[in-house]
């Protein structure tokens, strides 16, 4: 007559949601490319800096990097993209799994690119002397303490914004209007890393580049798998049938 344990069961079922809404938002397939993403991205970071310690940084600037200004404002935008790069990377995994390991693979290639000119062609820049005290200047300041003035060539905060477009622009299932916003918020990322005085020109057109050329490898990796495998099958399917 005491039927009292339903306790367990509603548990079972609360641990049952977490782990469907986990797979819903991450899919499983995702998880350690976006942990290697980051942990590599760190790696590169710091790591590239002590293996350049000692040696001599070119600077970059030219006359036209000049004339840009400094624009504090522009640090908001410089900040903000972090959670731009978040959401973007976990929906460029909300695709067929090929195709999100194509882009995490892009990514951690377009890294150990970065890392091979961090060491062997580092480079850094002047910084202007900040006044006023606006919380954007404060910001800048901090921003100034916290990062020296190198790991610049090619840019990371320009390579990972314009891998984020990458890999929504051809999702159908993407709204048109948040793809084309990615572009858009991409290109004041751009902007930012200029106006703030933490990139040159030069800069910001290598990371471009270097993230369309690490995604079309590794599309063609992805390409060459299929045709492998697809050449394969038959082959396979013949030897089952003569047994």
């Amino acid at each position: 007559m005491e039927i009292k344990p339903e306790q367990p069961q509603k548990q079972k079922k609360s641990g049952n949601t977490f782990f469907a809404l986990l797979e819903q938002w991450i899919p499983s397939y995702t998880r350690l490319p976006l942990v290697l993403v980051v942990v590599i991205n760190f790696s590169v970071y710091w790591g590239s800096r002590l293996l350049a310690a000692g040696k001599p940084h070119l600077n970059m600037e030219t006359e036209l990097d000049q004339l840009i200004p400094l624009v504090p404002w522009t640090v908001l935008i410089y900040f903000g993209c972090y959670i731009f790069w978040i959401a973007n990377y976990i929906l460029a995994g909300h695709t067929q799994k090929e195709q999100a390991l194509r882009f995490y693979a892009a990514d951690i290639l377009a890294k150990l690119v970065c890392l091979f000119f961090y060491v062997v062609f580092p480079t850094t820049m002047p910084r202007p002397e900040i006044t006023g005290n606006g919380i954007s200047e404060q910001l800048m300041v901090w921003l100034y303490r916290a990062d020296a003035s190198d790991n610049l060539f090619p840019s990371i905060h320009c390579l990972v914004s314009w891998l984020c477009y990458i890999g929504v622009r051809k999702q159908a299932h993407i709204p048109k209007s948040y793809r084309t916003l990615s572009c858009f918020f991409a290109i004041l990322v751009f902007i930012s890393t200029v106006t703030t005085r933490q990139h040159v020109i030069a800069d910001v057109l290598a990371g471009i580049v270097l993230a369309e050329a690490s995604y079309g490898i590794t599309g063609m990796c992805v390409d060459y798998y299929k045709k492998r495998k697809k050449s394969d099958t038959p082959e396979t399917s013949g030897d089952l049938s003569k047994k």
